[in-house]
């Protein structure tokens, strides 16, 4: 027996002549731009994104198709489809397609979900209080702060999700609420859209649109993100080895290496190259999908490389080239003749990831241990997060953003960029996945604006 939201009928209908071209029309809007903007084929974005996400992409522009009216008299497929075959429908497929009908493609938040039950989505472009919708498969995998584009329909007193479902990440959201902002002539980012349904159904093909614009780059390696350090350098890890001159002694060296103001000190053997103050973003060539990736000591001094006396060698480990021949020429400089040359290995993010993946496993720490462990590390960085300025807030500390209106609406954001990105594991019961930032909202005064 067929289910109530089976529109396999509907699609046999859409393939007919007077309908067929119109179907074209919708799926030319939602793949058009997209296709002209990165020269590939319908064929060549299935390929991409694979046949999930293809045939999601295609239920878009299918619904989009259902609420669509052409002349001359302001013919709908659904109409006429229910109209011509709905006798061949259940009531419940029948009133399914009545709500595809007028539904409306917008951008919502997801909170509280429940799996396998339900979910709150809030309308981050019209507004209003949040939805519960009912929702069994989807809600196994949607986590507190998602945005998702989706048309929500009303069904016998419940709303439940239609076909076409596109996750968006925060950052794909909020360009897609900016455009349609400054679409609107509004060039505040705190002034509310004032799109009323009509508007916003013939602006479906729109999320299709934006959502390509974010996920065609990564599948095709354009927007793989850059690591930069401090210094505004590429992220490429050198380790330096100078072998010991046959008349040096390792005390000889430990002792020069002791002498300089720019080492700190660890143990015996062991030396961190100390640089200034971390500023959190790096000074480099302004790329927007540069990352900025430091080490520092606790009290934010960055850590510029490490050096390490080891098998009758001094080993100069950085991560960049700029900090390797900084490194190398301080390091002679003060050692002199008591090193030979220098040999250099190099290796990319991506070679370190590689040799990550065909390591031997290690033995593994029971869940409750490193739930413990990573829950305490966190606490501990957070905690120290609080004092820092970070980008996303405008340079201000969470605790100076928490006490101004406009500050507060941007940590929340901040709060649920943190929440969402450490409950995004593949396993629940990841310890990055089940800490709790609620101590977080509470600690800055937000609390009430979690939702």
């Amino acid at each position: 027996m067929k289910s109530d939201h089976d529109l396999s009928g509907l699609f046999e209908y859409a393939a007919r002549d007077e309908w067929s071209d119109c179907l074209e029309e919708a799926l030319g809007d939602h793949f058009g731009v997209a296709m002209l903007e990165f020269d590939l084929e319908h064929e060549e974005i299935v390929d991409l994104l694979g046949e999930h996400w293809a045939m999601t992409l295609w239920g878009c522009a299918f619904e989009d198709l259902l609420t669509r009216e052409f002349e001359p008299d302001g013919a709908n497929i659904a109409d006429d489809y229910l109209k011509r075959r709905g006798w061949k429908e259940t009531p419940g497929s029948r009133a399914y397609i009545r709500a595809l009908r007028t539904a409306v493609m917008s951008l919502y938040e997801v909170s509280e979900v429940k799996p396998g039950s339900s979910f709150l989505a809030r309308d981050l472009i019209r507004g209003g209080d949040p939805i519960m919708v009912s929702e069994k498969s989807a809600t196994q995998t949607l986590k507190a702060w998602d945005r998702i584009a989706a048309r929500i329909v009303p069904i016998r007193e419940k709303h439940i999700l239609a076909g076409g479902l596109l996750p968006f990440t925060m950052e794909a959201a909020d360009n897609l609420i900016e455009g349609l902002r400054k679409a609107e002539g509004k060039r505040s980012r705190r002034a509310k859209l004032a799109i009323d349904d009509d508007t916003l159904r013939s602006l479906a093909h729109l999320f299709t649109t934006a959502w390509l614009f974010d996920v065609l780059p990564k599948a095709m390696g354009r927007d793989a993100p850059r690591l930069h350090n401090s210094d505004g350098d590429e992220v490429v890890f050198h380790k330096v080895r100078f072998p010991l001159a046959a008349k040096a002694t390792l005390k000889t060296v430990a002792s020069k290496l002791d002498a300089m103001t720019d080492l700190q000190k660890e143990n015996a053997g062991f030396w961190n190259w100390l640089g200034g103050r971390s500023t959190g973003r790096p000074k480099g060539d302004g790329q927007p999908n540069a990352l900025s990736w430091n080490v520092t000591m606790e009290d934010g001094t960055v850590v510029l490389g490490n050096i390490e006396l080891k098998d009758r060698a001094v080993l100069l480990s950085v991560n960049s080239a700029a900090r390797a021949a900084q490194g190398a020429q301080m390091i002679q400089g003060v050692l002199a003749d008591l090193v030979r040359a220098p040999l250099t290995e190099i290796q990319t993010i991506d070679q370190v990831r590689e040799s990550a993946a065909d390591a031997p496993p290690i033995e593994e720490i029971p869940l409750e241990v490193a739930t413990g462990l990573v829950h305490a590390m966190l606490d501990k960085q957070y905690r120290a997060v609080l004092n820092e300025s970070v980008p996303m807030l405008g340079d201000r500390t969470p605790r100076q953003a928490a006490r101004t209106p406009a500050g507060r609406e941007k940590l929340v954001t901040w709060l649920k960029f943190l929440e969402n990105r450490s409950g995004g594991q593949t396993d629940p019961t990841d310890p990055m996945a089940t800490y709790d930032f609620g101590w977080l909202w509470r600690e800055l005064g937000v609390e009430n604006l979690r939702r």
